[in-house]
């Protein structure tokens, strides 16, 4: 009933736009007289920072045009749009929004016609591909990705160094290679090898992805967990860093940035976001570097590379949709040198293939031992398996998130992943 509501009410826009004479495919006068656009985005020192760089990029292009960029939580972004869109009105709505690659086909499915195509105004061949599957539906593309969330691991160099290692010797290693020399580690230094929340399960995320799985089927809506076999696979490494002693656990975001900045960890698996702050701490200058993530073992197929979150740009079926979607394809639809200035200004990395051969994605860092990290991740993101994320990601990591405890306090895996198959089957129908 509310998507029937949506599209009558849209029918009624199109006929208003009918009504002027004007053969344009979007013929209002509202549409036509737009000079503002709004944009909605949430992280003042990372999305919202990209966007007003964007609109600094695109006044060369159209000067007239004012672009309005509105700070919101993540969370009431969500809550906005599934309130304002299941009740058919876009009164409020912004032109452009920004959605984690995680929740786009909920939005995607549920409101189809609430999105304006995109598949035109950009090349996604230019774009890594596995940003494909969560911005588009059926063929057609609705969103401009934006961030990689592709994933590295992080390391202390002296910590491996009084261990016996070199950097090299992490190149492209499974997780059983990485419980081996953590251990070592932990003899020679003290230090655990990793922070983990057991809140948090986005460590089980890139090892699935890593494998070319998730927790869905491929159509992103039946759930596969039960005989998952890089899911067990994951479970089981999860578990053996907690019985190796080579995790020290954490619940909360501050404290798994003092995990690595105060020197309490050998590495930090995640994603490249988090460079910013590991450089935070100058003291340690010259003492990271980053390889490639650790695949799964005995899974086959798995590969050295992963993501963990990154978000894509949509434009909403409203007055002045013409002019936003002009307004992304010119700046992260296709500017490279736009994408140099993203990393200079604020270390983002897009998923903009052309702009890897710029100078900014090319440049040594110091921090980093002269390692060219950026390089290293725009080599890794073409890498990344693409998986569909389907519309339930967080619901099934609230299901595995307890299946976890009751796994680390002894139940059979086999019965917690059947358990939680049961589960998921009977909520998300």
């Amino acid at each position: 009933m509310k998507k029937i509501l949506a599209l009558f009410l849209v029918s009624i826009l199109m006929l208003t736009a009918c009504s002027s004479g004007s053969k344009e495919k979007d013929t209002s006068s509202k549409a036509k007289d737009t000079k503002e656009i709004t944009v909605w985005a949430w992280d003042p020192n990372f999305n919202i920072k990209a966007m007003n760089l964007a609109k600094d990029a695109y006044k060369s292009e159209n000067p007239d045009l004012k672009i309005k960029i509105v700070e919101n939580a993540q969370d009431d972004i969500v809550q906005k749009l599934n309130t304002s869109l299941s009740s058919g009105t876009t009164k409020g709505l912004p032109n452009i929004v920004l959605i984690e690659d995680y929740r786009a086909q909920s939005f995607l499915k549920a409101y189809p016609d609430m999105f304006q195509e995109l598949t035109d105004s950009f090349n996604a061949d230019d774009f890594a591909q596995y940003k494909m599957a969560p911005t588009s539906l059926d063929g057609k593309n609705y969103g401009i990705p934006f961030d990689t969330g592709a994933a590295g691991l992080y390391v202390r160099t002296d910590y491996l160094e009084k261990a016996g290692y070199k950097v090299e010797d992490l190149q492209n290693i499974d997780w059983n290679k990485y419980i081996e020399i953590g251990k070592k580690v932990n003899e020679a230094t003290g230090k655990q090898m990793l922070t983990l929340d057991p809140k948090d399960l986005g460590l089980i995320r890139m090892m699935i992805q890593s494998s070319g799985s998730w927790y869905l089927k491929k159509d992103g809506t039946t759930p596969d967990l039960a005989n998952n076999a890089a899911l067990k696979e994951a479970f089981k490494t999860y578990k053996e860093l907690l019985d190796a002693n080579l995790v020290k656990p954490v619940s909360d975001w501050s404290q798994f940035l003092a995990g690595f900045n105060k020197g309490d960890v050998a590495t930090v698996p995640t994603g490249n976001w988090i460079t910013p702050s590991i450089k935070a701490e100058a003291s340690q200058s010259g003492k990271w570097a980053v390889v490639p993530m650790p695949k799964q073992s005995g899974i086959e197929g798995s590969v050295n590379a992963t993501n963990l979150g990154g978000s894509s740009w949509y434009v909403l079926n409203v007055p002045g949709k013409d002019k936003a979607a002009d307004f992304l394809a010119k700046t992260f639809g296709s500017n490279s040198d736009f994408y140099q200035t993203l990393n200079k200004e604020m270390g983002a990395i897009g998923t903009y293939k052309p702009a890897a051969a710029g100078e900014a994605y090319k440049a040594a860092d110091d921090f980093f031992g002269g390692q060219k990290v950026v390089e290293d991740f725009s080599k890794w993101t073409e890498k990344i398996p693409q998986v569909n994320y389907g519309m339930h990601t967080y619901a099934i990591e609230d299901i595995l998130a307890v299946g976890m405890q009751d796994y680390l306090k002894g139940k059979d895996l086999d019965k917690v992943l059947e358990d939680a198959q049961k589960q998921a089957e009977e909520q998300i129908k």
